[in-house]
């Protein structure tokens, strides 16, 4: 809970609180850097902004759900979190799992995301995805909200990340 407080505490005195105007639209995210993602989820959270996604929300991304209010994030059928361990190069380039950015990912996210995470054999360098009925609980469904049909959206770019593919199920792809 502590590393969870400082983080967000520091992301949020960095950004100033502008008004709700458009609706944050995920569709091929396939994460990043843990910072960058710190700071544009607490600057959807201070804008009253709302997040829809729709499509692939992967590694920093899935941080989404633990930094803007739950009752402010839909999913359409198409979305899907990938979750997996925190990493950083090694050297020579070669991904090396960070305990210290594991553990801030893990801080981050709600109670009922961490329990379907250990429930899906946690995080590791496997990615484990998210979808479909199992989302019912976590995410609100889109088409049962109507204010989530958007005037105008605004994305956030996907970067390039590395991870070893895996189902829910733990089978490899």
């Amino acid at each position: 809970m502590l590393i969870r407080g400082l983080v967000i505490g520091v992301a949020l005195a960095a950004l100033s609180v502008t008004s709700a105007s458009a609706t944050m639209r995920i569709s091929e995210d396939r994460g990043g850097q843990i910072g960058q993602y710190l700071q544009a989820f607490a600057s959807v959270r201070s804008s009253g902004e709302s997040v829809v996604v729709d499509g692939n929300c992967l590694s920093a991304c899935t941080l989404v759900l633990g930094l803007v209010p739950r009752e402010r994030i839909c999913a359409t059928d198409r979305a899907r979190f990938g979750f997996h361990a925190a990493w950083m190069p090694d050297r020579d380039g070669r991904p090396v799992t960070s305990p210290l950015g594991t553990q801030a990912l893990w801080s981050i996210y709600p109670a009922s995301v961490r329990r379907w995470i250990n429930q899906h054999g946690g995080l590791s360098r496997k990615m484990i995805f998210m979808q479909g009925n199992q989302l019912t609980g976590i995410v609100a469904s889109c088409d049962r909200q109507p204010r989530y049909q958007t005037r105008s959206a605004r994305r956030l770019t996907p970067h390039t990340v590395r991870y070893e593919s895996a189902s829910a199920s733990g089978e490899g792809h």
